[in-house]
């Protein structure tokens, strides 16, 4: 890819990954598991633990490549290799975070990506929060998925190629 390229489309990610920072950070500060499930139902606290460990799995990852992206861009020359390791890595620590959460407390269902309806589907029904958050989350990390999609296949390639280890 071109320098120009990269360097923008750094820019932009990091922006991305800025405002799902911007989303997640409040609501993982001012949400209790008693807060999500007054009920104390077992069942809702096992869902409710198991995402609020994905969320915080999440922020992390994307606060650590939102700094690395910082780094990439404040260079004094910038370094296209370094910036489309750093690209890769948001695509397969942040992105598949979203997409793929360990705990599974929900998926995507491709079904509904083209019919304009939500595709995140819930294991079990969460609270308005919770569900809000995650549906705002799916429009940015969905918008990160398309910009780096060439960061999921053909980056490895390149670099296989080239006799790197990717």
């Amino acid at each position: 890819m071109a320098i120009h390229n990269v360097q923008r489309l750094c820019e932009t990610t990091k922006e991305k990954l800025k405002r799902a920072i911007a989303v997640l950070e409040p609501f993982l500060n001012e949400s209790a598991l008693t807060q999500l499930n007054p009920e104390n139902d077992t069942g809702m606290d096992e869902f409710y633990k198991g995402f609020l460990t994905d969320m915080r799995t999440l922020i992390v990852y994307s606060e650590a490549q939102y700094e690395k992206l910082g780094v990439a861009l404040r260079r004094p020359s910038f370094n296209v290799e370094y910036a489309e390791r750093v690209l890769y890595d948001v695509y397969h620590s942040c992105v598949n975070a979203f997409f793929y959460p360990k705990n599974e407390c929900y998926s995507e269902d491709g079904r509904y990506a083209y019919t304009g309806q939500d595709a995140i589907r819930f294991r079990k029904k969460p609270v308005r929060s919770v569900r809000d958050t995650t549906l705002e989350l799916s429009k940015i990390f969905e918008e990160l998925r398309e910009d780096l999609a060439y960061y999921e296949t053909d980056y490895v390639t390149q670099r296989r190629m080239q006799g790197e280890k990717a």
